[in-house]
């Protein structure tokens, strides 16, 4: 069995890292050889809870893992780690601005980010879902100098698994036969989700999801606002947020980006926006499509953009643009 990579999840306590811990655990991400050691981390109020988890993982009788730490000490946490899914962070209270939302999480990741710059591998892999998870996987990548900006990304999987099984229920297909659909931007109800460059295995033939689903009207409109709010949709119906559907994202994204994606096709992830040939500002986590090969991403450019498009890239990226600048300005004013 291969030499056991250290993973750490935060926020390890919550309802997401319930249902990912199993998943990862079992092999789902990094394969059925690969040991692991799992590091959880959380606040020292929620350490009862988590020993309740740890318990738990170590009632699975899992082959794959090897050790289970839990820790409420960042030194202790990110600690020689190879892969973070860093999942914690500062709910939305009900009556909260989105300022001072960012305002708790800026604390956050940035003392999570010079954690990782002083504790972790270098070549550490580092995946940020917790909300805004654009701006917190920015703040971390900023707080750790000494680690490449393209080992930090964010959590825009889910958002593109919801409009890849919008179209697939639309179409009566299985899921598996939509490809390349792309969310751009923030994950945020600014978010656009675009399937102008995806395709649909229908009745044994490939074709663009525009001629399968032949309703232009629902692709530009509902489409998209359902894909937007789904978020929403879900707390209205459970009184919870998504953990299910979140946890199986995060696999998603760090077995991709662990194993690669298949030629021809594309998922999407929130990465540094540097160099895209999309008119896309500088120095943003924005989601792309990207291609990953020897567990590195590359923005897929090159593909065409009408004007309706263009138009809802550019609105997320102003959301993302003020959220940035948001939080340096807490940042320096600390």
């Amino acid at each position: 069995m291969a030499e056991p990579l250290r993973v750490l999840v935060t926020g390890a306590a919550g309802q997401i890292a319930y249902s990912l811990l199993f998943g990862i655990a079992k092999g789902d991400v990094f394969g059925k050889d690969q040991s692991l050691i799992l590091v959880l981390l959380d606040i020292t109020p929620m350490m009862p809870v988590l020993n309740g988890v740890v318990m738990e993982l170590e009632d699975c009788a899992l082959p794959i893992l090897k050790e289970v730490i839990a820790t409420d000490k960042e030194a202790e946490a990110f600690k020689d780690l190879d892969v973070a899914i860093l999942v914690g962070s500062m709910p939305r209270r009900e009556g909260m601005e989105r300022k001072d939302l960012l305002k708790a999480n800026v604390k956050i990741f940035k003392s999570q980010g010079a954690a990782l710059d002083k504790y972790s591998k270098k070549t550490v892999k580092v995946l940020v879902v917790g909300n805004p998870a654009n701006t917190n996987c920015l703040i971390a990548s900023k707080s750790a100098s000494s680690i490449p900006k393209e080992n930090f990304t964010c959590l825009t999987r889910l958002d593109h698994n919801r409009a890849q099984s919008q179209i697939a229920v639309r179409l009566g297909i299985p899921a598996k036969d939509v490809k390349n659909v792309i969310i751009w931007g923030n994950h945020s109800s600014t978010q656009f989700p675009d399937v102008n460059h995806a395709k649909a295995t229908v009745k044994g033939k490939t074709i663009g999801v525009y001629e399968a689903v032949q309703d232009d009207s629902w692709l530009k409109g509902d489409f998209i606002t359902t894909v937007q709010q789904r978020g929403a949709a879900v707390i209205k119906a459970r009184k919870l947020s998504s953990a299910m559907s979140a946890a199986k994202a995060i696999c998603d994204h760090v077995r991709d980006w662990w194993f690669g994606t298949h030629e021809g096709e594309f998922v999407s992830m929130g990465v540094i926006s540097d160099g895209n040939s999309y008119g896309i500002p500088e120095d943003l986590i924005y989601s792309f499509p990207v291609a990953i090969k020897n567990q590195s991403w590359k923005i897929i450019e090159g593909l065409p953009i009408d004007d309706f498009s263009r138009e809802k890239m550019k609105l997320t990226a102003d959301e993302l643009v003020d959220e940035r600048d948001t939080a340096l300005q807490f940042i320096s004013s600390e």
